[in-house]
């Protein structure tokens, strides 16, 4: 599994123009999901997210998580975060699971985060063509690969 994690002052996500989920201050979380991602990429994912220390504390040093700071977390699927690129023009999207392996994986994922935050986490629509909206604070854009732990 791959995130793209944005640390936002809001966040929303949309379909047809109607506005499916937003959030205030907090985590946009954008997930690509491959063929061979199980339970264990999820766990390691769901505790790297709401641990990671990205929030100003008082002093302005980068020292809080997201529950800490009361923050929200938005999760949208985005397939294309598993192009593979190497060869011409065209990302290839090979890597992506598809549907039957990918939507029970994503559901887990946001499950796994909404229990270790407490409350429940909004969502985009998995498959649809969404319009997501951020403005992204800091800027703090992390991204982080269940494959590659570094």
């Amino acid at each position: 599994m791959r995130v793209l994690i944005q640390r936002v002052a809001r966040a929303s996500v949309s379909v047809a123009g109607e506005q499916l989920s937003a959030i205030g201050a907090g985590l946009l979380v954008l997930v690509g999901i491959t063929h061979d991602d199980g339970d264990e990429d999820i766990a390691w994912l769901t505790k790297k997210i709401v641990q990671l220390r990205i929030f100003n504390d008082e002093a302005g040093v980068m020292n809080r998580d997201v529950r800490e700071m009361g923050g929200e977390v938005l999760v949208v699927s985005q397939f294309t975060l598993m192009a593979a690129t190497r060869k011409g023009n065209r990302p290839s999207y090979i890597h992506a699971a598809g549907e039957a392996i990918a939507v029970p994986l994503y559901e887990r994922f946001v499950a796994s985060l909404a229990e270790a935050l407490g409350r429940p986490v909004p969502t985009g629509r998995f498959g649809a063509d969404m319009q997501v909206e951020l403005v992204n604070d800091g800027p703090v854009t992390i991204w982080i690969d269940s494959r590659n732990r570094e």
